[in-house]
């Protein structure tokens, strides 16, 4: 793949700061939804669907596109947000989020959106889903599709998490990238206060994984991991992007509260101002 260069990045900055506003609209539309990790995500998902990924949203269903699985469902804000403005959605239709009869449900639903490769919700789930794609390609594919999964570091509470990832390891599967999006917050508080994941590199790295660690938020970082990934031809692997939940809105950044909360009237336009202005 392409290695990324300045005049891209500025590129991706302005797609990224459009996203962040219309994922702060989605939500008080909604009057629910989760902001933390939907803001945290925009960065990742922008690089993704803007430089990194083989897809084409001129043919949604094409066979040899990259598959990408959103474990942490309940940031699929920006998920609709970045399939928006990739050309998959009507922009318009993102307002739309969580109301009855939207293909844009609360987690992300194929019976309602087809576009989407899973539904997922259950946490710890979507890294199972995506090695069980990876084996099934790896199989019967000689493609050079890869199959991205986006874990929260909440998910590493579930066993079924780790199941997956020694699983992963045992079949080699390097063709599959996941992303970790390290945060620190859960619904209920830090995760080293509620479940200690310590040193989290360590401990994938003894799953037998090739662990990259970068910053969540920086383009450069993110296409040399993307490229290492795709370059590495002996097993997973990961990338833990440290990120700063629900990033771009001060008043709101590290705070587990915004976790699962939607922004009333004053603080979207508060929010909105401010991403206007960065």
């Amino acid at each position: 793949m392409e290695k990324i260069d300045y005049s891209k990045i500025e590129g991706l900055k302005i797609i990224a700061k459009n996203i962040r506003l219309s994922v702060i609209e989605m939500l008080y539309h909604a009057k629910s939804g989760h902001t933390a990790g939907s803001l945290d995500l925009v960065d990742i998902l922008t690089i993704l669907y803007f430089h990194t990924l083989r897809h084409k949203p001129t043919n949604p269903y094409w066979e040899d596109r990259d598959r990408l699985i959103l474990s942490c469902g309940h940031t699929c804000p920006v998920l609709y947000a970045t399939l928006a403005y990739a050309g998959y959605l009507p922009k318009e239709e993102l307002l739309s989020l969580r109301k009855f009869g939207s293909r844009l449900q609360g987690h992300p639903h194929r019976e309602y959106l087809d576009i989407l490769e899973t539904s997922s919700g259950p946490l710890g789930s979507g890294l199972s889903q995506a090695v069980g794609m990876a084996i099934v390609d790896k199989i019967y594919n000689e493609s050079k599709r890869r199959f991205y999964a986006i874990l929260s570091d909440g998910e590493f509470d579930e066993g079924n998490t780790w199941e997956a990832l020694m699983l992963a390891s045992k079949e080699k599967l390097s063709n599959l990238i996941i992303i970790v999006d390290r945060n620190y917050i859960q619904i209920g508080g830090n995760t080293e206060e509620i479940m200690p994941l310590s040193d989290l590199k360590d401990k994938i790295k003894s799953f037998n994984c090739f662990v990259l660690e970068v910053d969540g938020h920086n383009f450069f970082e993110l296409d040399e991991a993307f490229n290492e990934a795709i370059e590495n031809k002996n097993s997973p692997t990961v990338i833990i992007a440290n990120t700063i939940s629900a990033k771009g809105v001060k008043e709101w950044e590290n705070d587990y509260h915004w976790h699962g909360k939607a922004p009333n009237k004053d603080e979207a336009k508060m929010a909105l101002k401010e991403i206007n202005n960065s």
